[in-house]
Formats: C-alpha cells, structure tokens, sequence
C-alpha cells in the first residue's frame, strides 16, 4: 500500500519500511507489467491527433512506475512534448523522485510540476485559484486508501481530464488478502492515517453510482511471507508491521489480536506452496473513461 496522508505516513523510519516492503513483496514489477500490457494502446488511442500531453501522478511516491508510464508515453509519441504534475505528500519520496528525473535522461526532457502536498490540500489549491489545469491521462497508483472522501476524489480529478483522456487508478483487489485483513480486523487497523479500508470493490460501487464508464483489469501479485511465522524474525516484524500499518507489530496489538492476524494471514490470506507461505496481494487496475 503507497504512500499519501495528511501531511503523509511516509517520512523518516516509515519511508525506510515502505522501501523495505517494495524490495521484498514484487509489487512495482506486477504493476510495471500491468502498466505495459495496457497503456501502449491507450495511449494511442488517448493522444490521437493531440500536439501536447499533459500527465497528472496524485500519490507518485519515488517516480518508480511514474518513470516507467513516462517513458511508455515517450515512446508512443516521441516528438509530442509532455508534461508532468505530480502530487505527493512524502518531501522524501518526492525528493527520491527528483533524484531519479536527473539520472533519467528521457524524463530530463519533461517539464515537472512539483505540488509536496496531500490530496485533500491539491484539490482545495486547485478549486481556491479557480484554474482547472486538465490533463491527457491520470494515475492514482496505491494511494486511495489515505484520501478522506472517496467518491469526491475520483470525481473530482475524474473532472479534470482532457476528451478521450484516462484516469488509472490501481488500488488491492476485492478478495485480495489486504482486503480479508484490513476488513476483518478493521476495528484495529483503520486508526492511523487509514480511516477507511477499500479495494478494488469499493472503488467500482464509487464509479457506478457517479455513472462513471471503466475498464477493470487484474495485477496478479503474491509474495512471500513465511518469516512473519518466526517470532524473532526481523525481517517479518518489518513486513507485519507494514502490513497493519503499525509502528512495531508486536508492541501495537495485544497477544490474542496478534494471534488472530497471523492466524487469518495464514488460512485466509495466502497459500502454501515449497513450504512458503504465499500473500495474496493481487491488484486491480481500474481505467476511467472521460
């Protein structure tokens, strides 16, 4: 789950646990994948007969699949000009960010729009200067869970694309096993700066009841999480307290909730296969016609 929170959950130890978790769970390559397979052709089809392109990251984090989506679009239309927007809560990560742009020289050719921001203050800059800057294609990548309302969100950056434009949203699939934990132990774990859990399920009834049109395509992801069965195990401490969203998962619950968790992460979420323990963290890619 990425990064943006009022300011963000993702400054000082968090971004280091937040990196941790990308480097052991798979998650930006499923997502890359599933970027690639689909936005070849839409941009295509996005940017037909366009003389400019204009891009919109809310929740960008590090750059990683920002990059990635960039140099698609670069590809697709190398002698259209791009620009990029970037919202995004984390001054870490949007400095990591930056850093990538100036080792990347295909992105040194993109004007970026900096706003170290939440959503939530984005949308009331935007609606306070009156200037309703619209764009080709916009992404929310893993970042849904921290906004306050989420129907006023999507409509809301869903009034901001271009004709023929795109809004992706990538969020955990319904079913998924961030979906069984975070539903089923809710009480305990919306109390930071996730208030409210949703899914890929959650986000579909938003879009059918503003009679939004979408295309929802599946991001198949697992990892492994075996060590968090070890209770000396760093590395599953780190993983479980990601996972919860808890500064250290062993001091944050008692021990029959700890035990309840482990249980469902072991029988409900995942599957064992070689004698690993396999998560489900399969997600949902979501694309919002204008």
């Amino acid at each position: 789950m990425a990064a943006e929170a009022q300011h963000t959950c993702y400054e000082g130890d968090n971004v280091h646990i937040f990196q941790f978790y990308l480097e052991h769970s798979g998650e930006h390559k499923a997502i890359v994948q599933c970027v690639n397979n689909l936005l070849a052709r839409e941009f295509k089809r996005i940017g037909e007969g366009k003389s400019s392109l204009g891009v919109l990251g809310v929740g960008s984090g590090g750059g990683e699949v920002d990059a990635q989506i960039l140099t698609l679009l670069q590809s697709v239309f190398p002698a259209v000009p791009i620009t990029a927007d970037i919202v995004e809560g984390s001054s870490e990560l949007s400095d990591n960010f930056k850093a990538l742009v100036a080792n990347t020289a295909s992105l040194q050719k993109i004007p970026f729009g900096w706003n170290i921001m939440s959503s939530e203050d984005y949308v009331k800059q935007v609606k306070t200067k009156g200037e309703m800057k619209k764009f080709d294609f916009i992404h929310m990548i893993q970042m849904i869970y921290y906004v306050e309302n989420l129907c006023e969100t999507i409509s809301f950056y869903h009034s901001l694309l271009k004709a023929n434009g795109r809004l992706m949203i990538i969020v955990e699939a319904a079913n998924s096993g961030w979906d069984t934990l975070w539903k089923t132990y809710s009480k305990e774990l919306c109390v930071g700066v996730i208030k409210e859990y949703r899914s890929s399920a959650e986000v579909i009834a938003c879009l059918k009841s503003l009679g939004l049109k979408y295309d929802e395509h599946s991001a198949p992801n697992a990892f492994d999480i075996t060590e968090c069965f070890n209770p000396g195990s760093c590395h599953g401490e780190r993983l479980l307290s990601f996972m919860t969203g808890s500064d250290k998962f062993h001091k944050s619950f008692t021990p029959e909730i700890r035990a309840g968790m482990l249980d469902l992460l072991r029988r409900k979420c995942s599957a064992e296969k070689d004698g690993k323990v396999l998560f489900n963290s399969d997600l949902s890619c979501i694309l919002v016609h204008a």
